[in-house]
């Protein structure tokens, strides 16, 4: 019977993790809390509590991180909040807001 030769793992190999990617919602004066709540809810699954956190964050500072991951999620997060919609709440409001994706610092 013949024998089967295993090869060998390189020892010296280690394995890269993609570095995370923050997707940061910005703010603007055309959509409400309860768009921002709701919105929040849907795409990330986040609580009304949480939410309602991050909203109150965007409309005070202008920002706030809500969802961290690979850059390819992130992407992905990014496009939906992008893609959710306008605010019927608000009449003026002509689309969805807006978010980006940059690099988490360690």
């Amino acid at each position: 019977m013949p024998t089967e030769v295993i090869p060998h793992a390189d020892l010296d190999q280690e394995t890269k993790l993609q570095p995370p990617y923050h997707v940061v919602l910005l703010d603007d004066d055309d959509h409400t809390y309860e768009y921002v709540i709701e919105m929040l809810g849907k795409i990330f699954g986040y609580g009304r509590d949480k939410a309602f956190q991050m909203a109150v964050e965007v409309d005070g500072t202008g920002r706030c991180n809500v969802y961290t991951d690979s850059l390819e999620r992130a992407e992905f997060k990014r496009d939906q909040i992008h893609g959710y919609g306008a605010d019927p709440r608000m009449p003026r409001c002509q689309g969805s807001m807006s978010a980006l994706v940059e690099p988490a610092e360690g």
